[in-house]
């Protein structure tokens, strides 16, 4: 199993930090929440049930018809390797480590690519894995690249999967439009921006053979009743979802500012993570850790990613940042340009 973010109790148990005083900023989950409405007994009371509303929710917030209901991205990174014969596949070299983990697992050939790459490579792949916006390091792709990636990879019967967890923020950017065309696959989370993640509850797009499949694969009752519920309900919220857009981008300026003006490097990333590069990463988050402060440790220990926190977390944020750089002078920050 890979080490992902959100890892507080173990991290309490290290450093001898009650959990309730900790500010947890490792995940990249919007720390603003959907507010949980009041959930009727039959959720928990009877199966869950695909015609309840929640198909219908999704096909009018993501604006498209083809897709299913899955328990968090998660679960289609696990399956989809399973959909295919033993393949080629691409992945981005910094990003979500599962996506290269998953394929490798059943027994197809991973290789990574850098962005330059791809036009490179894209004759001599299979599968292209591309994450939009990228997770960590916040790159995204036009729509004429994957489109054009996507052309060459269908005439091979390959398939473009785009991973869009990230993207709601700035989802004129998103992919789900073109799912309709056979081998492109678009996955979404409920997750990030509605701060829902331990609903487990995300979506898949593609064609409606492949998503049968998919669905084969997962077997009956892929998401709880009561998540179903309150996944529909934030779907359908619009006036929550312009609101907490607002607050977002308030948040990610904030935090933008403080990691600037702290330690001079320009941050990287999406409105609900900010990624700073640094060579002595492995230091940095284990002094903050002492503080009290968890934040994500990139897989290669050369940088570090920062989610959002409460409003009423900002300035302690602030604080503890401020102290970690300005009283260890080992952080030599005269080369601001650094590359993980």
């Amino acid at each position: 199993m890979l080490d992902h973010g959100g890892n507080l109790q173990t991290a309490a148990k290290q450093y001898g930090i009650a959990v309730d005083n900790w500010i947890d900023l490792s995940t990249g989950i919007n720390p603003n929440h959907y507010p949980i409405p009041d959930i009727p007994v039959e959720c928990f009371s009877r199966l869950p049930e695909d015609n309840d509303g929640l198909l219908e929710a999704a096909q009018q917030y993501y604006q498209a018809d083809n897709l299913l209901p899955i328990a968090g991205s998660q679960a289609a990174i696990q399956l989809l390797p399973a959909l295919r014969k033993r393949s080629k596949v691409a992945v981005p070299d910094i990003g979500y480590a599962e996506h290269a983990y998953r394929w490798h697992k059943e027994g197809h050939e991973v290789v990574f690519y850098k962005t330059g790459d791809i036009e490179t490579i894209i004759n001599s792949i299979d599968v292209l894995v591309l994450i939009n916006p990228n997770n960590p390091t916040g790159e995204c792709y036009t729509r004429n690249q994957i489109l054009n990636w996507h052309k060459v990879l269908k005439s091979n019967g390959g398939w473009l999967i785009v991973d869009e967890a990230f993207i709601d923020c700035e989802d004129i950017r998103s992919s789900i439009d073109l799912c309709n065309r056979e081998g492109l696959i678009v996955l979404r989370s409920v997750g990030k921006y509605f701060g829902l993640a331990g609903l487990r509850g995300g979506f898949v797009f593609s064609e409606k053979n492949l998503l049968m499949k998919l669905q084969e694969k997962l077997g009956p009752w892929a998401i709880s009743g009561v998540s179903r519920y309150i996944i529909k309900h934030a779907l359908l919220d619009t006036t929550w979802q312009t609101d907490n857009k607002a607050k977002i981008e308030k948040i990610s300026s904030q935090m933008n500012s403080i990691l600037y003006n702290v330690t001079g490097i320009q941050p990287v990333g999406t409105h609900l993570y900010k990624t700073i590069l640094h060579p002595d990463a492995e230091n940095i988050h284990r002094l903050f850790a002492e503080q009290g402060l968890l934040v994500r440790l990139l897989d290669n220990k050369k940088g570090l990613r920062f989610g959002l926190p409460a409003v009423d977390q900002i300035s302690n944020v602030n604080k503890i940042i401020d102290n970690v750089f300005s009283n260890h002078a080992c952080f030599d920050l005269t080369n601001k340009v650094m590359s993980a």
